[in-house]
């Protein structure tokens, strides 16, 4: 009969192995709970629709996660840019996203890296004025960005960006 002799590299091998295994599941919690939600909303009978909070402060490097809470529609958020077919009203060097249509409950997630003002949009509510602001590190309280674009915007639109000492303001 084999005897059990205990190895003592083995017991290192395993313990390593759950340390980093422990690790890495804390480092998701962690970076999910940096996660910023903006919720996509609206009555129910469709006749108003809406970002909550429809203007945010983020740090560089932060993700802002949107989700559909809205039961009876589908939204997007869709960046002001021209691969969206939009003006760009973010940073130049800044990627631009579409989510998509977002049925209920789903949700889309964008991590900002580079500091700035970024608009977006709801496709198919922009014109009920469905759009929001995000305001990335520090910036100057008293610009108005983007102003030379917004005769290209529904007036409904331009009117529901929050302006960014607000935005600073509040720092959410």
């Amino acid at each position: 009969m084999k005897t059990f002799k205990p190895d003592p590299r083995r017991r290192l091998i395993l313990s390593a192995g759950g340390g980093l295994l422990l690790s890495a599941i804390v480092f998701r919690r962690a970076n999910a709970a940096d996660e910023i939600e903006i919720a996509m909303s609206g009555t129910p009978t469709g006749s108003d629709v809406w970002f909550r909070p429809n203007g945010l402060w983020v740090k560089r490097g932060q993700a802002v996660r949107w989700v559909n809470r809205d039961v009876g529609n589908v939204h997007t958020t869709t960046a002001y840019h021209p691969d969206n077919h939009k003006p760009l009203r973010m940073p130049k060097s800044a990627h631009a996203w579409d989510s998509g249509y977002l049925l209920p409950n789903e949700s889309f997630v964008v991590t900002f890296q580079e500091t700035g003002v970024y608009d977006y949009f709801c496709t198919p509510h922009e014109h009920a004025g469905m759009v929001g602001r995000i305001v990335v590190g520090e910036v100057d309280a008293a610009e108005r960005p983007y102003a030379d674009t917004d005769a290209q915007l529904p007036a409904v639109a331009v009117a529901g960006f929050p302006d960014i000492a607000s935005i600073l303001k509040t720092k959410r």
